[in-house]
């Protein structure tokens, strides 16, 4: 079953992966992190494909998606 870790510390909270997200696994967290932003966060973590697009739609790299011995191909290159 994948898991989505998202960095606090490092989101800025601009939504993108929110939006990105095809399962709406993630969502805006109500706490405030150190740089003053309300980050990411997984609010249901159980829907999560493994699919990788919040991850690559991060600009801060604040994203990882673990994937327990499987691996997802998608597309054919």
């Amino acid at each position: 079953m994948p898991r989505v870790q998202v960095d606090r510390d490092r989101c800025k909270g601009c939504e993108l992966c929110v939006r990105a997200c095809p399962q709406k696994v993630l969502g805006i967290s109500p706490r405030i992190n150190f740089k003053g932003y309300f980050p990411a966060e997984p609010s249901r973590p159980e829907l999560c494909l493994g699919c990788r697009i919040c991850a690559v739609t991060c600009p801060d790299v604040a994203i990882e998606i673990a994937v327990h011995g499987c691996r997802y191909n998608y597309f054919d290159y």
